[in-house]
């Protein structure tokens, strides 16, 4: 396996890992407007996340990072044509950890609302638009015989991503309701697993509907038993949920989430960008890479920090393993 493989399979481990983390982050927010009736059980919700939020975020740093050094070519193209929603959710993960930060730093309703609802939107929006992306990532987007982007914003918003985005968008809250019944006790983490359950079967629908999608399109033998694994995680998932084991439905949702992406990525090598206009002018593994010896530096460089990082979030996510509810809530206790 060359440098450049090696690579594409780390940036596609490093996209799990994001979605993995951060879609139960995202499904938490989204979870403040549809599962939390007052503002203790708004405050449980956040708390769950509120130690883990920003750790999970170093995934989508290091992914963004590794194809601007591994796949340049990839990275210009990417950021280029895709600027406008990428800027949105930039713009929307700043806004949110701003909220999370400067909710509580005034007593006042209104101040307390507002930040609530830049949580929400501020979640929903990228979970829905991430998977726009990949959606136009896998599908195929209009590149010319220069490596760029010569389609507009609208051709992004094509039936095949907009259905990619509902996926994530369901699949997030899904994966963060079950999270919440993982970490929470009392009557929220009853209303959480009734609230899974609900979502899980939209999601189940939906996600069947675009995995299907894209392995008539592009599959392979791999990406079918990705999507097989997915398919079947998200049924077991949901019938953990029912019988109250939220380790076991929360370990599958997860591993659901690791198999669609997966798939995705299976179906996209050994491009990494494909050309609707010419399949000569997509972006490949071998056409859009760095030097092998750029590749190579990165890799030792990849050798000694992961494990770091890989320990310290494992400590973190050990150190607040505890469920709470609103009786750890001063206000509500009171």
């Amino acid at each position: 396996m060359e440098l450049h493989d090696v690579w594409f399979v780390l940036i596609a481990v490093l996209w799990i890992g994001y979605f993995f983390l951060e879609g139960f982050d995202f499904g938490v927010g989204v979870l403040t407007k549809l599962l939390a009736r007052n503002r203790p059980e708004k405050r449980v919700l956040i708390n769950t996340i509120g130690p883990v939020w920003d750790g999970n975020e170093v995934w989508l740093l290091s992914a963004g990072g590794a194809t601007f050094a591994a796949f340049p070519e990839w990275y210009a193209t990417l950021f280029s044509g895709f600027y406008l929603p990428l800027l949105l959710i930039l713009v929307c993960l700043i806004v949110r950890g701003v909220a999370f930060e400067y909710r509580v730093k005034r007593p006042e309703e209104n101040w307390q609302r507002n930040w609530e609802h830049a949580i929400f939107w501020c979640s929903l929006i990228p979970a829905f638009l991430w998977g726009v992306a990949f959606g136009n990532i896998v599908g195929g987007v209009k590149i010319d015989r220069n490596f760029e982007y010569v389609g507009t914003l609208w051709d992004l918003l094509n039936p095949y991503a907009l259905l990619g985005g509902l996926v994530t968008l369901t699949l997030f809250t899904f994966h963060g309701a079950v999270f919440t019944a993982l970490k929470t006790v009392g009557d929220i983490r009853e209303r959480a697993r009734r609230l899974a359950f609900q979502v899980g079967l939209v999601t189940a629908a939906l996600a069947v509907l675009f995995l299907l999608w894209t392995q008539v399109e592009s599959g392979n033998g791999k990406s079918l038993v990705a999507m097989v694994v997915a398919v079947a995680a998200l049924v077991v998932a949901l019938m953990a949920n029912q019988a109250g084991r939220e380790g076991w439905s929360f370990a599958l949702s997860g591993v659901t989430i690791v198999a669609a992406v997966a798939m995705l990525f299976l179906s996209l090598f050994p491009n990494v960008m494909p050309s609707s206009l010419d399949d000569a002018w997509s972006l490949t593994v071998t056409n859009a890479s760095s030097s092998p010896y750029t590749l190579k530096i990165m890799t030792w460089c990849a050798a000694i920090a992961t494990p770091i990082v890989l320990l310290y979030q494992s400590w973190t996510y050990w150190v607040f393993r505890k469920r709470i509810g609103t009786q750890h809530i001063a206000e509500a206790a009171h």
